[in-house]
């Protein structure tokens, strides 16, 4: 069996939807998949051994020359390549108006998503032969788990959902893995900022434990807030500019992870590596992070000043303690 995954954006989106594969994987033996995901994140779905062939797509881009005689080109080839298979399931998991009509309409086979009433975008729902009334009141994971048990014909499992991402990355670990900690201080937006006068006294109290500390980073802006937060401190490293694949080899092997809401953060939840996610105003409730080791420190008024290094520190000295303690059983 061949099935076409539409889910294209954005990273954690694209992370929570691997344990899907996974149920789907075990309860109906060869099935194979296909995937159409945004450029950006198309490193992310082979990393999962159900995953035969990943479709770039670049509708981010695009939309900025929608009609350049380029992206007309690109569309084609796309296009093209999205039809080149027929296949026994087409699932749209991003239940969103873009990715259906541009995406979900032209593929060939039957196509499945979210009901009007389960959907992001209800109107998405017209492009598919078969609509799943999915209850909303769950995590993004179980939502998109119960959307392919039902697309597939399978009972969804009632244990936690398994990326089957960690293994890979387990295998090969840095020669220093569980030496240090990784900070992901980078997020798009300034309200889910940690300040950095913040981020700077954690490291302070840390300092006496000479603990390592590494800063991933992606644009210009990021490496220079990072350099702010290394300066004076021995102990902290400004990584050099990584792809995807190699800072989900770094946070594979950290001792733990502190970061702020970032698509970074979900990564470090799939490689089951112990993290605090620092959150603001935004609500971790159903969209959080998803699986072993998570713990989320919510800031006081939804503002992430009021939450001090102190909480985080003596989270984070308990969160090792315990991670220490459960390897000796």
């Amino acid at each position: 069996m061949r099935v076409l995954i539409v889910k294209t954006s954005s990273m954690g989106d694209v992370l929570h939807t691997l344990p899907a594969l996974t149920d789907a994987m075990r309860a109906i033996p060869g099935i194979r998949f296909d995937w159409v995901v945004e450029e950006g994140f198309a490193q992310i779905p082979g990393w999962h051994p159900a995953v035969d062939r990943v479709i770039p797509v670049a509708i981010r881009r695009w939309r900025k020359n929608w009609f350049g005689s380029e992206t007309r080109q690109q569309r084609c080839d796309f296009k093209r390549e999205v039809q080149s298979q027929t296949y026994d399931a087409v699932i749209d998991a991003q239940g969103l108006m873009k990715s259906a009509a541009l995406v979900t309409r032209v593929a060939k086979g039957e196509k499945h998503g979210q009901d009007c009433k389960s959907a992001r975008e209800p109107f998405a729902s017209w492009f598919y032969n078969h609509r799943h009334e999915i209850d909303k009141k769950q995590h993004a994971v179980e939502r998109t788990r119960e959307l392919f048990a039902k697309s597939l014909g399978y009972e969804k499992p009632a244990t936690q959902g398994d990326y089957a991402i960690a293994a890979r990355f387990l295998s090969h670990l840095p020669a220093d893995a569980h030496e240090y900690l990784v900070f992901l201080h980078a997020t798009t937006r300034a309200d889910k900022h940690w300040p950095e006068s913040h981020w700077r006294k954690l490291i302070e109290l840390l300092s006496a434990q000479h603990i390592r500390i590494k800063l991933p980073w992606g644009a210009e802006h990021e490496y220079q807030r990072a350099l702010r937060l290394a300066e004076g401190f021995p102990d902290v490293e400004v990584l050099p500019k990584l792809s995807l694949e190699n800072v989900a080899e770094v946070l594979a092997g950290a001792k733990a992870v502190v970061s702020v809401d970032t698509g970074l953060s979900h990564l470090t939840a799939a490689l089951d590596r112990p993290n605090i996610t620092l959150y603001g105003p935004t609500d971790p409730g159903l969209i959080g992070g998803y699986g072993q080791n998570q713990f989320i420190l919510k800031a006081q008024d939804n503002s992430l000043e009021n939450l001090t290094a102190e909480r985080v520190f003596k989270q984070l000295n308990e969160m090792v303690s315990a991670e220490k303690e459960a390897s000796k059983v």
